[in-house]
């Protein structure tokens, strides 16, 4: 039994890849259009969520967003979700029609396909160099100044321990929120590691659960407060997932 289980997840991790790469090819004519400008940011924004639309339908989840304030169409925000799997992606993507930059890894440009999207529409960071640390922070500061959002991965990485709910954070997306005096937006993903985690031989189909926290709003705060804000962003979400006991979906 435990034989076959393996097998059906197998095909079906397989299919994950498969799907993705399939509709990024698919859709990659128009992709190559729409980021050939910068300011036709907003339509790649759209493709890419039609994009994300197709690859969580398509491996049989069905996201389930829980908005504790409204997301303000036309308005900068610095998104702030936990990290926990690829899937984690898609979700962020699904949840807000507020186009938003991710600030990603840049290992994921050699990718092929994807990476070549991937690396001129993404805020590409090296997180064990500070030059490119700093190129990043500056070029995120260039994606706010244009009225955009921007998504940032606090941990900096998925923990390394699974038994690690929540991994400390960095200051990065604080700072920013600070010297742009724009509202950090705390969001908790509680099923994507169950549902697709880094571990090949496990998953499944289901409900993908997140929540959009009341925002927090930086507005007359200075550098000062950065640790505070951190501090007070990574309690709101570790005590969404400690608390979380809801039944298996």
């Amino acid at each position: 039994m435990r034989f076959l289980k393996n097998i059906l997840i197998f095909f079906w991790r397989i299919w994950f890849y498969v799907l993705t790469l399939s509709v990024t090819i698919i859709l990659f004519p128009l992709f190559s259009i729409v980021i050939s400008r910068e300011d036709w940011y907003p339509y790649f924004y759209k493709l890419a969520r039609i994009w994300a639309k197709i690859v969580l339908f398509g491996m049989g989840f069905i996201p389930k967003i829980i908005y504790d304030e409204e997301i303000i169409q036309h308005k900068s925000y610095v998104f702030t979700p936990n990290h926990t799997s690829i899937i984690d992606i898609m979700l962020m993507l699904y949840l807000t029609k507020n186009p938003f930059v991710f600030l990603g890894k840049k290992e994921l440009a050699k990718i092929p396909v994807f990476g070549f999207v991937y690396k001129r529409t993404c805020i590409l960071v090296d997180r064990n160099n500070s030059k490119s640390r700093n190129k990043a922070f500056n070029e995120a500061r260039k994606r706010l100044e244009k009225g955009l959002s921007v998504c940032i991965y606090p941990e900096g990485k998925v923990p390394d321990d699974e038994n690690v709910i929540l991994d400390d954070f960095k200051s990065g997306a604080f700072r920013l929120a600070v010297m742009f005096q724009i509202p950090i937006v705390p969001v908790t993903f509680y099923d994507c590691k169950k549902r697709f985690s880094f571990t090949f031989f496990s998953g499944k189909p289901g409900v993908l659960r997140a929540r959009v926290h009341q925002f927090i709003y930086t507005k007359n705060l200075n550098f000062d407060q950065v640790n505070k804000l951190k501090d007070q962003t990574h309690q709101i979400i570790y005590n969404e997932l400690k608390n979380d006991l809801s039944p298996e979906n």
